[in-house]
């Protein structure tokens, strides 16, 4: 996820609801109906998805509640990933395409040289797309890219030029802006927006760290420590949403950096771990698009975005 999160336009697919977030919370929101060669039948079908996603904001309501046991099991993974991180830095290899196999590694190698994202899931349950642990869901999700051409210090110049990321990271990132800095040390605020048959904003702070590891190594470590949903995002109604009220869409997020220069340029790795709500029957095809694929397209249009916003700066 960006710097600490992302998710392109890819995310257009579905039909264009605005402001269904007000729905959400249980208010009438604004729709834009497809033109009438759509005719009768996508009408209704818009009209259905506004009354499934009010039944969210009623099914949503009392999700807070199983919170406290679902933070403990997301509490007790991210640990997990910290130990694996921390171990990895000490004595394992820095970027973790490094420890596939040698065919999968040149390969890897290629198609990262070529301008691709390499992306892996990880701690999910056997064929599913999250860890589920009671009332929630975890994603975890590891990208990278390859910047030929860069150094070290344009890559952080990016990252840590967080005043302009709502610039690199748009539309994904809507504002954001330092707090306080004190050396490597970030407190930063940042808007997203998520947009997938729903459209959900959130305002969130992000405390950083950067590590410097050797000449041509360094890595980040970041957390969420305070996420909430927007209500009427834009309008004079504009409020933050109490926990009682909010949907679950992302409840936690943590969030990796690793870079590393070498052969000619220089290697981004980002590990993003995250926690949502839970599906709850019957709507898993209106809710399960939108906790299910947004991290791993945030991520890869992070990595992308990443990339883009380097090799922008040093061509200028």
């Amino acid at each position: 996820m960006h710097p600490s999160c992302g998710g392109r336009e890819n995310v257009r697919e579905g039909l264009e609801i605005g402001m269904m977030e007000n729905n959400l919370s249980g208010k009438s929101g604004q729709v834009e109906f497809p033109s009438c060669r759509w005719g009768y039948f996508t009408r209704l079908l818009v009209l259905c998805l506004l009354v499934i996603a009010g039944r969210i904001g009623h099914a949503s309501a009392g999700v807070p509640q199983a919170r406290e046991a679902t933070l403990r099991g997301y509490q007790d993974y991210v640990a997990k990933v910290e130990t694996r991180n921390t171990d990895s830095l000490r004595k394992g290899a820095f970027l973790w395409i490094d420890e596939l196999p040698e065919a999968k590694r040149t390969h890897a190698y290629e198609n990262l040289k070529q301008g691709g994202v390499e992306l892996r899931r990880l701690g999910k349950n056997n064929g599913e797309d999250a860890a589920r642990i009671p009332g929630g869901m975890i994603h975890d999700w590891e990208g990278m890219i390859f910047i030929p051409g860069a150094k070290l210090e344009q890559v952080l110049g990016v990252l840590q030029d967080y005043n302009k990321h709502s610039v690199y990271y748009a539309p994904d990132v809507e504002s954001a802006k330092i707090e306080s800095r004190e050396g490597d040390h970030f407190r930063v605020y940042m808007r997203f927006r998520r947009k997938k048959i729903v459209t959900v904003v959130l305002n969130t702070e992000q405390d950083v760290m950067y590590f410097r590891d050797s000449t041509t190594r360094e890595h980040s470590r970041s957390s969420a420590i305070r996420i909430r949903e927007v209500a009427d995002p834009g309008s004079k109604e504009e409020k933050e949403k109490s926990p009682a009220e909010e949907n679950g869409f992302l409840w936690q997020m943590e969030t990796w950096w690793r870079m590393e220069e070498r052969d000619g340029g220089v290697y981004v790795q980002n590990e993003a771990v995250t926690l949502t709500r839970d599906i709850p029957a019957g709507l898993g095809w209106l809710i399960g698009p939108f906790v299910t694929s947004i991290p791993k397209e945030t991520l890869e249009f992070t990595m992308n975005a990443t990339r883009d916003a380097v090799l922008g700066k040093r061509e200028h």
